[in-house]
């Protein structure tokens, strides 16, 4: 089963992860890097491409990507403790979350490959878990 899972998209935790793990059924999580943003790449709208597709979104419209800041500057507190990238923390955040949950992070470079695979090595202690998991709603809708 693939579909968008990260700390910005949730809502597959409530019944298709659960019905992946009875079922012995692999739940490939796509955009687990919320298209960057998760990952700190983004602080403002201006930061994106004029021809980028992420503007036409509404979780990267100015007033929710301003708000969301607060997420990533939590991610990034998580990282720092741990001693990692915001990405690698939201990349081995997932497989906590069951046992056949695998992220597929897209990734155009060999640098971004590294530290995707990277991610895998990564540990979150039960704190670092909690803080992950109060982190505050994203704003705006997927699509």
């Amino acid at each position: 089963m693939q579909s968008e899972l990260s700390f910005w998209t949730q809502d597959q935790l409530v019944e298709m992860v659960p019905y992946c793990e009875q079922q012995s059924i692999a739940f490939l999580p796509f955009a687990p890097l919320g298209r960057g943003f998760l990952a700190g790449r983004f602080s403002s709208f201006d930061d994106l491409p004029e021809d980028d597709l992420r503007r036409r979104l509404p979780r990267f419209q100015r007033d929710a990507l301003r708000a969301d800041l607060a997420i990533v500057g939590r991610i990034r507190e998580v990282a720092e403790r741990v001693g990692t990238t915001p990405a690698q923390v939201a990349l081995a955040r997932l497989p906590t979350q069951g046992q056949y949950v695998v992220p597929d992070p897209g990734t155009r470079t060999p640098a971004h490959l590294r530290g995707n695979a990277d991610a895998a090595g990564v540990r979150l202690g039960a704190a670092d878990l909690a803080d992950l998991d109060a982190l505050p709603a994203p704003h705006g809708g997927r699509y």
